[in-house]
């Protein structure tokens, strides 16, 4: 079997990192008098890395994350010092995941919320979680669609199972009349089963007007919370001090 039928004898047999890697490694081997069993741990070593990659690269895209560059790395943390780090750095642990806990990050637009949430969602899916990210009205959005067409049983199916959802910006956007119901629904079939990270830029005291519904909102607040992590971001917004805006006394920026 010559160098070209080794290829895509790989390729046949799903080794497409080996057979993208071969003749590299094979001249690697001879300029090294590299033995057998180190030529064959080496090409073994190029495809787990490449299925490990792809397999990255497609849970973030199943992730649908806004924004996929955002990380812990590239956070801001000396504009508001006093965020809880510590809180930050042990969700980013995903032992919460593991647990089946939740979290709430609470706070003015433009604090950290949805960068973090990212970051926590990215860090998820590096140590091997499956992650759903949505925006509220979005994930809302999705569901009436799947009523509409009769797959909402199975679209709930997936949101209960995934390991982490992240329902981003609720309280941005007006959300229709069913909201609360929906809402509730997807907390309900999540609780103590699966992770849910939930941003707002809203103060819990005004889910119930916002939802017109304050029964389902405390419900949800109860089993979010229950085994839930808050964060306080803010009060002041990175966006409007790169900006360069200058905050009217009284008013938030």
């Amino acid at each position: 079997m010559n160098l070209n039928e080794l290829t895509r004898a790989l390729r046949q047999l799903c080794l497409g990192g080996m057979a993208a890697v071969l003749e590299t490694r094979l001249r690697q081997a001879q300029a090294q008098t590299m033995p057998p069993i180190d030529l064959l741990s080496t090409l073994v070593h190029d495809e787990l890395t490449r299925r490990s990659d792809r397999l990255l690269a497609r849970r973030q895209k199943e992730a649908a994350f806004r924004d996929a560059h955002r990380t812990l790395d590239n956070f801001d943390f000396t504009f508001n010092p006093k965020m809880n780090r510590s809180l930050i750095f042990d969700l980013a642990t995903t032992l919460f995941i593991k647990r089946r806990e939740d979290a709430l990050f609470v706070g003015p637009g433009g604090t950290g919320k949805s960068h973090l949430a990212q970051a926590i969602g990215q860090a998820a899916i590096v140590q091997g979680y499956r992650v759903r990210y949505r925006e509220a009205h979005i994930l809302l959005e999705e569901l009436a669609d799947a009523t509409a067409d009769g797959s909402r049983k199975q679209f709930m199916a997936e949101l209960a199972t995934a390991p982490l959802l992240i329902i981003e910006d609720f309280g941005m956007r007006k959300l229709p009349m069913t909201a609360a119901e929906d809402l509730l629904e997807i907390i309900m079939r999540r609780y103590e089963r699966a992770s849910t990270l939930l941003t707002s830029n809203r103060p819990v005291d005004d889910w119930g007007k916002l939802l017109g519904d304050t029964a389902a909102v405390s419900l949800m607040l109860d089993r979010l919370l229950h085994h839930g992590r808050v964060l306080q971001c803010g009060p002041k917004s990175w966006r409007t001090k790169t900006a360069g805006v200058v905050p009217v006394e009284g008013l938030k920026p």
